[in-house]
């Protein structure tokens, strides 16, 4: 399977879905810790993938994405940002506003 088919399925089969340095029991940067904390934070349920892990995959998600550092955070299927964007989304409540529609279904 192509790198690009693996995230479009990885993304496509989670609500939220972070690529990280590390995983989130174990982020092994502080970016990735900050995203993690965001992530739990809000409460939904996500996955992390430790793109330390697989080359191809992490040279293939800068493409993908067109982003060039990590983490990198998907939710429904859309690439939402880093580290900065994940703390200001949240902190403007922006992030749970993308959560709020589905509260009452």
């Amino acid at each position: 399977m192509a790198t690009s088919d693996r995230i479009r399925k990885l993304v496509s089969e989670h609500e939220i879905v972070l690529f990280m340095k590390g995983e989130p029991a174990a982020p092994k940067c502080g970016f990735s810790a900050g995203v993690v904390k965001v992530l739990e934070a809000v409460g939904r349920p996500y996955i992390g993938v430790d793109v330390l892990e697989d080359p191809f995959l992490r040279e293939g998600l800068k493409e993908f994405s067109d982003w060039p550092t990590f983490p990198q955070v998907y939710v429904k299927g859309e690439f939402i940002g880093g580290a900065d964007i994940m703390r200001e989304m949240y902190a403007s409540g922006e992030l749970q506003a993308l959560f709020s529609a589905d509260a009452g279904a």
